[in-house]
């Protein structure tokens, strides 16, 4: 059995690896171009290019949660099973949605330019108690953000695509025909879906245009699941209220970006489950899966390749 690893890893990962599978050919930073024909398995991403060498390929593993720059045509099409590190961002995740809809509830950037000025400037600022949260998207992060929500006393929404599946900490499930009362009832709502064929763009002029004028809008899994030139306008109109951006369209955001500038608008770059801990969670993911696989055991976090997550 041959597992490749693309990049680089400390010791301690390649120590990790090697008690999980030690009867495994183990190559760290591994060059596909050579070695991708006796492969069995790729912990990174096969360009489809060497993907059509892969004679031996059956496995994927994604060290990211979203797949959607790794699940390319050839993968999609082929027999190899795709995982991903699903649930190692979701606590950070979460509690980032919830800075910002603080952020945003209290209008935390008037106190930053206030301190700024040295001005004391108080103000009546809004709570999170007894508001609605919407999450669009009942994964880990959705799941886990439900929890904290309610420990604010806050309502939670939910939509996802299975509403028979049960959702703890969600008040109400929503269908994907029910997608503007969803929004119109929530006081905030939170992305955390993946980005996929489904979700791309979901967020568009109608979208926005259903929400309340008092909400805000909070997004904190992948950009391109709204349409940035929408939801500028709906800003800047003010259909809604605010926003809170950690993930973007595009991404560095441009120096040039109007939500660099706009007052009602909290930037952040893409930083949310940027931890220690989140990549801690990660390799245990990771080298879970690569004992199950040298065992010949079920894999964890198996992506469905067909709706991309």
């Amino acid at each position: 059995m041959r597992i490749l690893f693309t990049g680089d890893h400390d010791e301690d990962v390649r120590r990790g690896v090697r008690e999980a599978a030690p009867r495994a050919s183990v190559t760290f930073g591994a060059d596909l171009a050579e070695g991708i024909e006796e492969a069995d398995a790729v912990v990174g991403r096969v360009p489809d290019a060497l993907l059509a060498r892969a004679r031996r390929l059956r496995w994927v593993h994604s060290p990211a949660v979203g797949v959607d720059g790794v699940l390319s045509g050839a993968l999609l099409d082929s027999d190899v099973t795709l995982t991903s590190s699903a649930g190692n961002g979701a606590v950070p995740l979460a509690e980032h949605a919830m800075l910002l809809m603080l952020m945003l509830s209290r209008d935390v950037p008037r106190w930053q330019r206030a301190q700024a000025e040295r001005r004391w400037d108080r103000h009546t600022h809004g709570e999170l108690a007894g508001a609605t949260v919407g999450l669009y998207g009942l994964g880990n992060a959705g799941l886990d953000l439900a929890a904290k929500a309610k420990a604010f006393h806050m309502r939670v929404l939910g939509m996802r695509r299975r509403t028979g599946v049960p959702a703890p900490g969600v008040d109400e499930l929503f269908g994907q025909d029910d997608f503007h009362r969803f929004l119109a009832t929530s006081d905030f709502v939170v992305v955390t879906a993946p980005l996929t064929p489904a979700t791309s763009g979901r967020f568009d002029r109608a979208a926005f245009a259903a929400m309340k004028r008092t909400a805000c809008f909070v997004c904190v899994s992948r950009g391109g699941i709204a349409d940035d030139d929408a939801l500028l306008d709906a800003l800047r109109r003010g259909e809604i209220a605010g926003a809170g951006l950690d993930a973007h369209g595009v991404e560095p955001l441009p120096p040039h970006s109007p939500f660099w500038t706009l007052p009602n608008v909290i930037v952040t770059p893409h930083n949310g489950a940027t931890t220690r801990e989140t990549a801690r969670r990660g390799v245990r993911i990771m080298l879970d899966n690569v004992g199950r696989f040298a065992r010949g055991e079920p894999l964890r976090n198996v992506v469905d390749k067909a709706a991309g997550y």
